[in-house]
């Protein structure tokens, strides 16, 4: 590889995966009288430094999450809402990002990134151990799993970021949009996936895909220039403008609608990523430092 191609690489692995100091927050979240409200946020990573990328157990009490260790990179940790404990599941000298548990419940995907600037998607034994490697061969930057062997990626390119439907079975890579967001998630309870559209300047639709037919549709555009957000259920999607927090029900004409936020909401700041738990009733949301 040349070496100007390697900085570039580089370059777009840092850009990637801001190093911005944050805190992972978890709520409890429900629904009374069509008002979504949040209430009793804690702080469970309570740790200086890199802590996000929070993700649901989707039948444990547990969220795994990516945070930077004192030599500055990241491992994934995990917290057991129920005993109140955070433990490490990697403690690696690579950077693993994205944690996500597989359709099968005895993995943890994620994303390796090297010290060359490749990014690996792989998979960590969920008691620990060594990874598998699943794709070598794309620079990958988030996933979300549709089925065993079949994901959605958001992979980084020269021009833009493309969103990839690939096969582990058969290893067949279809790339089905380009100039993407980073958002990919599988729809509870359908056969269908979202991704974010980048449009024009702030403009972006959050859009779903129809793992049948391949029929892609927009769902509605995100709230001005932001990429992340979490669906509650088939719905619903969450997400935030940075200091509040806002639902979308697909099903009406309402809009953008606030969260209410019952007690101290001082350390909403900076909100970036949000994730909800299976049964609906937790809510985790990464803020700044």
């Amino acid at each position: 590889m040349k070496p100007v191609l390697f900085c570039l690489l580089a370059f777009s692995a840092q850009t990637l995966f801001a190093q911005n100091a944050s805190e992972i927050f978890l709520f409890d979240i429900k629904m009374e009288s069509n008002q979504l409200i949040i209430s009793n946020g804690i702080n469970i990573s309570k740790h200086k430094g890199y802590d996000n990328q929070p993700s649901f157990h989707p039948a444990k009490p547990v969220i795994y999450y990516s945070s930077f260790n004192d030599s500055g990179r990241s491992d994934i940790k995990f917290y057991n809402y129920q005993t109140g404990k955070t433990a490490n599941l990697t403690e690696t000298n690579e950077r693993e990002y994205s944690p996500t548990v597989t359709p099968d419940e005895k993995f943890i995907s994620c994303i390796i990134q090297r010290d060359n600037g490749v990014q690996d998607l792989g998979k960590y034994p969920m008691d620990g151990g060594k990874p598998e490697i699943l794709i070598d061969n794309l620079k990958v930057g988030y996933h979300a799993w549709a089925s065993k062997n079949k994901l959605l990626l958001f992979v980084l390119g020269d021009s833009s970021n493309t969103l990839h439907w690939f096969d582990l079975s058969d290893k067949k890579d279809f790339v089905w949009a380009k100039n993407i967001g980073r958002s990919l998630h599988k729809i509870p309870g359908e056969q269908n996936m979202s991704y974010v559209q980048n449009i024009a300047g702030n403009e972006k639709q959050i859009m779903k895909l129809d793992l049948v037919s391949g029929a892609t549709s927009v769902i509605t555009n995100t709230i001005s220039g932001k990429d992340d957000l979490a669906w509650l259920d088939n719905k619903t999607i969450l997400m935030s403008d940075g200091s509040g927090i806002y639902f979308y029900d697909h099903t009406s004409k309402e809009g953008w609608v606030p969260v209410f936020i019952e007690g101290d909401a001082s350390m909403l700041k900076g909100i970036t990523r949000l994730a909800v738990n299976k049964s609906k009733t937790k809510l985790a949301v990464v803020v700044s430092e």
